[in-house]
């Protein structure tokens, strides 16, 4: 019965994986086959993916829900007058919602997780489970239907949660049950780039929301500020991104604060070593440091390295609730709405950098040249950014029949 039991389990997770490199190569045949011309690379973009122009569209709620945008825009706005850091967390938001998705590396983990399940079952019990479920089809012994991905560790200091509940409220009052959090997340965001000066960008709408969430996905497939070039590379391109794109993207960080915590290692024993990061620039380290200083005092030079990695130790945790949550620096120090983008690119020029992400732009000979050109050319830059916030918003996104229009945006109906 053993060998028999031993002999099934090595057959099905076999099938498993089988079943999850079609679905690659499915995919990338997808890919590769979106070829055709466009009249502009703002169309290019918005119809990459043959599937999304079926059922997203310009002016979905034309019908349904005719004030939709005017309502999320409305309140954006007016939250963005009462408090700036709106911008960024819409930002954020929407840059950690669609980025995290179920892809084959996920799938793999689930044809794991299968394999030992039936190993050590006494009853061997085959659970129905499907690759494009995601990780809840497993909720009956993974326990994962406890978590969230807002409860990840990378999604820990989100915020921006509150506008969107703001948002949502209102739209369900107006019409109840028609706009989707996707949706809300994506248009919100797009408002918050124009209040921090950025550039409007198109998008169709149509999206639907998951009901499952990806909290191992969320921890440990998001970037990290301290990723270096070749990480942060290979990390948007496993999203599809090339290195145009990605410099694009983090040109977001032109907005918003950033705190210490993220910063800090690069101030004093970088990398183990003595002394600080060598990229940054001498006078502009000082600034950092003198805003910084009472944390150093604090937690002292020999834990002054806070690790952002997924699991981290107790020490880190330590130095992460010394470091204050109002300690830091503002991206955009010339004042809001100035130099979104330009200003950013100018100072990595400069290694004037604060996170090591961002200064590792420069490191890199195709990175640098964009660095470059959208710090000489602010058209360039928004013409690039709002391509890739597009492509960013239709990261594998729900379209009708599947999903569901959430009532709250804080679980699933």
């Amino acid at each position: 019965m053993r060998n028999f039991r031993m002999d099934f389990t090595r057959k099905l997770s076999f099938l498993v994986f089988m079943l999850c490199v079609l679905i690659s190569l499915k995919n990338q045949n997808a890919e590769t086959g979106r070829k055709a011309s466009f009249q502009n690379p703002v169309e290019r973009k918005l119809q990459e993916d043959d599937g999304l122009h079926e059922w997203l569209r310009y002016d979905y709620y034309n019908e349904s829900c005719p004030l939709a945008e005017r309502i999320i825009r409305s309140i954006v706005q007016e939250l963005y007058g009462l408090r700036p850091d709106v911008a960024p967390a819409l930002l954020r938001l929407v840059f950690h919602d669609c980025f995290v998705e179920f892809v084959l590396k996920e799938c793999l983990l689930v044809a794991f997780k299968v394999f030992f399940y039936l190993l050590f079952l006494e009853d061997g019990i085959l659970v129905a489970y499907s690759c494009t479920m995601g990780i809840s089809s497993f909720r009956n012994f993974s326990g994962f239907s406890e978590i969230s991905e807002k409860d990840s560790l990378p999604n820990e200091s989100l915020k921006g949660y509150d506008v969107i509940d703001i948002i949502k409220s209102e739209l369900e009052e107006a019409c109840p049950g028609i706009v989707s959090c996707a949706d809300i997340v994506a248009l919100a965001a797009r408002e918050s780039v124009l209040m921090a000066g950025g550039p409007f960008y198109p998008l169709y709408t149509g999206r639907r929301d998951s009901i499952v969430a990806y909290p191992i996905i969320a921890t440990y497939e998001l970037p990290s500020p301290l990723d270096d070039l070749s990480k942060t590379v290979e990390s948007f391109a496993s999203r599809g991104f090339d290195e145009r794109e990605t410099v694009s993207l983090l040109g977001a960080h032109s907005t918003g604060t950033i705190h210490c915590k993220f910063f800090f290692h690069r101030l004093y024993n970088f990398s183990g070593g003595d002394g600080p990061d060598p990229s940054i620039d001498p006078e502009f380290l000082q600034l950092l440091r003198s805003n910084c200083n009472s944390i150093h005092h604090s937690s002292g030079p020999a834990s002054a390295s806070p690790s952002l990695s997924p699991l981290p130790s107790s020490e880190d945790n330590n130095i992460s609730t010394v470091l204050s949550q109002d300690a830091g620096m503002k991206m955009d120090y010339e004042g809001p709405r100035t130099g979104f983008g330009t200003l950013y690119y100018r100072s990595l020029l400069q290694r004037k950098g604060l996170l090591f992400v961002d200064q590792q732009l420069t490191s890199g000979a195709e990175t640098e040249t964009w660095v470059q050109a959208y710090a000489s050319d602010l058209s360039l830059f928004q013409r690039d950014f709002g391509l890739a916030m597009i492509k960013l918003s239709n990261l594998k996104v729900l379209t009708a029949p599947k999903g569901q229009v959430r009532l709250n945006c804080r679980k699933v109906n």
